[in-house]
């Protein structure tokens, strides 16, 4: 049985990436006429969904729902559709720079924040001798950093362009 402090922050990092995930596929949709950014995303998306299935062994009777909570979060197609007509018209001027960095800010402090929870697994996997959560705590916190760390650098990259351009 998980302890219930454990049994917390395991539904708080999954929720993180379900979270995560869903808004990743949302920014895809929006900018996808920045092709490196819709691909990135996407990819990045995926990353989500696997930490969430990583942690689906770990889930007892205090956290059976999340073995059942692992399909992708996609958007609704109805949704997904006025999103590309809009990301259509908006092209990749000045005003969808602006979107874009505010876009990637969110999905940084997302990958952050789960980047915290990860840390405490971890911490909590060292501190019981969990040779197992310890593992998929490892695997998991390292795609989570390298998501953080793709949005900071892109946030980098564009800023100067899109803060400038007005």
């Amino acid at each position: 049985m998980t302890k219930p402090g454990l049994a917390l922050i395991l539904r708080a990092v999954h929720d993180g990436e379900a979270d995560l995930e869903k808004h990743l596929h949302v920014i895809a949709q929006r900018h996808r006429t920045d092709h490196e950014v819709r691909h990135v995303a996407v990819d990045l998306a995926r990353w989500s969904l696997q930490n969430r299935q990583a942690l689906a062994p770990l889930a007892d009777t205090d956290g059976s729902a999340l073995a059942q909570d692992q399909d992708p979060q996609v958007p609704s197609k109805a949704l997904a559709g006025v999103r590309e007509r809009t990301a259509e018209m908006l092209g990749r001027g000045s005003v969808p720079g602006l979107l874009l960095l505010h876009d990637l800010r969110e999905l940084y402090l997302m990958a952050s924040g789960n980047s915290v929870y990860w840390t405490m697994l971890g911490q909590a996997a060292q501190g019981s001798n969990d040779s197992d959560l310890l593992d998929i705590v490892t695997k998991c916190h390292g795609r989570t950093m390298r998501q953080a760390v793709w949005c900071n650098a892109t946030i980098k990259t564009l800023s100067a362009q899109a803060l400038t351009s007005l």
